[in-house]
This record gives C-alpha cells, structure tokens and sequence, in this order.
C-alpha cells in the first residue's frame, strides 16, 4: 500500500513525525515509529522500531484493537531504500498515546488535541502547525486535492467529513454553492483554471468559494490555499490584517457577479514578504477572524 505522498512534519518539540496522504479515504496517517520516537524521546530507530514490536504483542494480548487499525505505507529508511512502516490516522494516534506507559504521553496528548475545545480554537492551532511545518511545502498548489489535504489537517478529529468533498447541497444567506451531485466535475474544471495573472489566480479563487466543496471550514481553507497559489505563482502572499473582515465580506458576497471590489482589496494587500512566519501566522489570526459571528 503506497498512496499518497509522503511529507515531512515538525510535529512535537524539534522531533519529526513523518505522514503519508491517503487518496482513497482523504486523511493522513502517521508514522508510528516516528511517534514511538516521540513519545519515548528516542534518537535511535531501531531501538524505537523494536519498542513498538514489542508494545504491539503487548497490545494484542490485552485484546486492544488499535494494532489492527495500523496500516502500512513506504518511507525512507536510515539505509536510503522505501521500506513499509505502520501507520495510524489522527484517531489512531490518540488511542495509543493514551495507552502508552509514560507521563510524555500525556503531555504529547494534550498537544495533539490541543487545549481549546471550540472547533475553531482547535483548528486555528492545527493552523499554525500547517504553517510551521514541511508540509505546507508539499501541498500540491491550486488543485482541489491540495484543498482536501489542507481541509484535512485543519479540521481532522473535529469533524468527520474532514477533507472529503461534500455528498449534500448547501447554502448561506439564501446563496446556493454549486451542486453537490457535480461537484466532481466542478473541481476538475476549477483544477484546469489558468492561474499565471493575478486576476487569473482570484477569478479561480472565486470559483472554489462558489463550489464550496466541505460542509464547513470552506473559507479557512481555501484562503490558505489561495496564498499557496500567490506564492507559486507571482511570489506574494496576502497580508491580511490589511483587509478589513466587513469589507471582505461583502466583496466576497458579490463576487460571482462582480469581482472587482475582492480584487482592489487582495491588490492593494499583497506582499511580497513569503518567508515571513509573522505574515503567515497573522494571516491565521484575521482569516479565522472572519469566520467569526459579530
């Protein structure tokens, strides 16, 4: 089993935890020798592989399922070849930090599912953390798989529709987002969009607000997919303390008629400070920010 691409997280202190997306049930599932490594603060590998083979035979003689909720996937081995490794998706992890005989455990817990039990609260952390890591960097730009990863990671754990396209019809303020029967047709075409100009890159922007493809967190996804596609493409990003949350809600209302009033505000609020971790993470800050009832 080797869908997905594997991508590289900063995940807890200065340890890396590597993950693999799953095409097939949109989700990502991490290496659990890496977590293994986490959890016991170990450098080396092998002796993290052999803790994990032996707390596996003590897991399965205790009847608990979690080992049978492992899958595996290829990664690089300190030997430079792709070898398999099992995994746990973001449920999976939990379970076994939970069952796992030490206090980092706990500590390593309380990190993974964050402190603030609101949905936002949560995900505007996850937030962060897709910001601070190598994964934003292998984010396939402008495409709808790129969102689904995005939508994935912000919202995994909170919701269980997180990164799969939606199977129902929506709306909001008497607006209807494209239908939900076509959706798979509507990202393709959205996917074939040009995007080398800035009005290309907004106009495609628009589109996918229109096609609103998640039953929530559509506008805390696609914003961060939106930057991704300015910094690819013109190398700008959106500073969006810049941008007024009234202003950008009304221009993004109007937007599939008229999308000149979005565009004046995105233009007058690029910038071209795309290494800067502040812009990124004040980003976060105004993008959730606008999601916010009044």
């Amino acid at each position: 089993m080797d869908k997905g691409r594997k991508i590289s997280i900063r995940f807890f202190g200065d340890r890396e935890v590597r993950a693999v997306w799953d095409d097939e049930n949109n989700k990502w599932w991490f290496n659990v020798i890496d977590v293994i490594a986490v959890l016991n603060e170990q450098d080396d590998y092998n002796k993290a592989n052999n803790y994990w083979r032996w707390f596996k035979r003590k897991l399965m003689k205790e009847g608990n399922q979690l080992v049978s909720a492992t899958h595996k996937f290829k990664f690089l081995a300190q030997d430079e070849k792709r070898r398999l490794s099992d995994t746990l998706d973001s449920d999976g992890v939990i379970e076994l930090a939970k069952n796992f005989p030490n206090t980092r455990a706990m500590k390593f817990l309380d990190w993974f599912t964050y402190s603030d039990n609101s949905i936002d609260g949560q995900s505007k952390k996850k937030a962060y953390t897709l910001i601070e890591s190598n994964m934003i960097d292998q984010i396939p730009v402008g495409t709808a798989k790129g969102l689904q990863q995005i939508h994935a990671f912000l919202f995994g754990g909170l919701y269980d529709f997180a990164g799969q396209i939606r199977q129902h019809n929506i709306s909001k303020g008497g607006f209807h987002f494209a239908v939900a029967r076509f959706l798979g047709n509507t990202l393709k075409q959205i996917e074939e969009m040009p995007e080398n100009t800035f009005d290309e890159i907004v106009d495609k922007y628009i589109e996918m607000n229109i096609a609103h493809p998640f039953m929530e967190g559509n506008g805390r996804s696609t914003r961060i997919w939106l930057d991704l596609i300015f910094k690819k493409r013109l190398k700008k990003c959106v500073d969006w303390s810049q941008i007024g949350k009234k202003d950008y809600l009304n221009a993004m209302v109007v937007s599939g008629i008229e999308s000149a009033p979005l565009k004046k505000l995105l233009k007058n609020a690029l910038t071209d400070e795309i290494d800067s971790r502040e812009m990124f993470m004040k980003g976060i800050d105004y993008s959730y920010y606008y999601e916010e009832n009044e």
